[in-house]
């Protein structure tokens, strides 16, 4: 079954998982690339611009899983941790 409180679990896990690693990118990078000066803040910015594109993929990716599911014609598949 596609939509389960387990599923959603998991769901609301790996948001969670994927919001609390941004935002400790956004604090990190700032202060380690601070010692570049002018550069670092485009650097920072090329680097803020590629950690949203990946959220982005996997929400998308995320969206037509579920569309999928909904169709039955797909499923969901996050990989296991080995």
């Amino acid at each position: 079954m596609c939509f389960s409180l387990v599923w959603i679990e998991q769901i609301l896990i790996w948001a969670v998982i994927v919001i609390a690693v941004v935002a400790i990118l956004k604090l990190l990078i700032p202060f380690i690339l601070s010692q570049l000066g002018a550069s670092g803040s485009v650097i920072m910015a090329a680097i803020n611009i590629v950690v949203w594109a990946f959220v982005a993929i996997i929400v998308i990716y995320i969206c037509f899983a579920l569309i999928g599911c909904l169709l039955s014609s797909g499923h969901l598949a996050f990989p296991s941790p080995r």
